[in-house]
């Protein structure tokens, strides 16, 4: 039976998103992660662990077409992969690809091969043990299911090149396991973290690391999604519409 979608925008209308009607859909979380990738000055190639309906990967498309890239996604969900690949085509986005698989299992796939991504993003299930949803294709996205976060992050690892950079949006309750999973392993560890409003808790974290990297760990400032009447920042609104990167809004913080 052909799945029931709707047609989407992200960037201020700039991206076409196709996106279940009934099923996972994607949160500003992706747009945000996406804006942490500055624009390259050589080829590379990026893999979207995870990619659900393609939202990181569209916007990094969008952002970095001017640039030589090759982008992947990688989605266990067969149909979520089938809308990404429907909103690459209405996009026109000819360098970006996504494919079938479970990263728990060998990966088949010529263009899945490890160490091979100068750029690994992620926006990994973040509920672990929370009562899942009874909708099958979100609890797939937001379940770890018969893996742990690290597992995770190991993969993300693994697909990275050496000295390669990793880019990860989860729960702020996740930052302890996610810096443990990168410990040894990579540094250059960078901490965002993401304010609903101020005088709350940070809901959300931005992880960055390099692999293989001795480099030291830092804490960026904080980053506030809305004011005080519930409306999206001056540096929100460059984010989420303007598609503009947290390289720019950062230095204004």
């Amino acid at each position: 039976m052909p799945i029931e979608y709707s047609n989407d925008y992200l960037l201020d209308k700039q991206v076409k998103i196709l996106q279940p009607i009934n099923g996972y859909r994607a949160s500003s979380d992706a747009v945000l992660l996406s804006a942490m990738v500055c624009s390259c000055e050589h080829k590379v190639r990026i893999l979207d662990v995870g990619s659900g309906t393609g939202a990181i990967s569209l916007c990094l498309a969008q952002r970095l077409q001017n640039n030589t890239v090759d982008i992947c996604g990688i989605e266990l969900q067969p149909e979520l992969v089938e809308l990404s690949q429907m909103s690459a085509k209405a996009n026109n986005f000819s360098f970006l690809h996504y494919y079938q698989g479970d990263i728990r299992q060998k990966l088949k796939d010529e263009a899945l091969r490890a160490c091979s991504f100068d750029i690994v993003v992620t926006n990994p299930p973040y509920a672990h043990k929370d009562m899942p949803s009874p909708n099958d294709s979100k609890a797939a996205a937001h379940n770890l299911q018969q893996m742990d976060l690290s597992d995770w992050m190991a993969f993300c690892l693994k697909m990275a090149k050496p000295f390669g950079k990793i880019y990860v949006i989860n729960r702020a309750e996740a930052l302890p396991k996610i810096c443990v999973s990168l410990s040894g392993k990579a540094g250059g560890i960078t901490v965002l973290p993401i304010y609903s409003k101020s005088a709350q808790s940070a809901k959300r974290v931005i992880v960055t690391a390099q692999k293989d990297s001795k480099a030291p760990c830092k804490i960026l400032p904080p980053f506030m999604v809305h004011d005080n009447d519930g409306k999206y920042t001056a540096q929100a609104q460059q984010i989420l519409r303007q598609g503009t990167d947290f390289s720019e809004v950062l230095e204004m913080i």
